[in-house]
């Protein structure tokens, strides 16, 4: 009996290899140091590739790894090597894109460690133990507005959405009553 598709981790790094925002789910790399040292591998082993328009795949210490970039970010998907592809490589984009909605279409450095609440409740919906929950990326986004939500704010400094799931919370809590 197979298992289901599975992701090892997910990084975020700056131009410079350096964290923005990663997550691990399993005890591959055991240490801080370890997990840093992989990153700092796969950011070396990968910066000098053009992948900036579409998603690029290779094989490294065992694991296949999709990876994206966009301006000063580099997005990368780890899966082992028994795991399919195109699955891995769904999480990337559901990832990707997920940030450039949730960012409003500005994706760099700057903007991201703005948000990194977002990024890293996007991450959390996404992936949960490094099993895959969601890959497209306008229910990702959805899922994380409506979480930071601030029901506090008046309603004219609101989004569209976070003004509905504000909406929809006054009328369960009504309903409740």
């Amino acid at each position: 009996m197979e298992s289901c598709p599975s992701v090892k981790n997910i990084l975020l790094l700056d131009s410079e290899g350096l964290r923005v925002a990663v997550k691990y789910y399993t005890d591959d790399w055991p240490t801080n140091s370890s997990k840093e040292a992989f990153e700092k591998s796969v950011f070396t082993k990968t910066q000098k590739t053009n992948a900036r328009t579409e998603s690029e795949i290779t094989m490294f210490e065992n694991n296949i790894i999709i990876y994206k970039f966009a301006q000063d970010l580099h997005f990368f998907v780890t899966g082992g090597d028994e795991e399919n592809e195109l699955i891995i490589s769904t999480v990337l984009q559901g990832f990707f894109d997920a940030v450039g909605l949730l960012l409003r279409g500005n994706v760099d450095k700057k903007e991201a460690l703005e948000n990194l609440d977002l990024i890293l409740l996007c991450l959390d919906e996404i992936v949960d133990g490094g099993i895959i929950l969601e890959t497209d990326a306008s229910v990702i986004a959805g899922k994380v507005a409506s979480h930071s939500v601030d029901s506090g704010a008046p309603l004219s400094e609101q989004t569209i959405s976070q003004a509905l799931a504000t909406a929809r919370e006054h009328l369960t809590r009504s309903l409740l009553k």
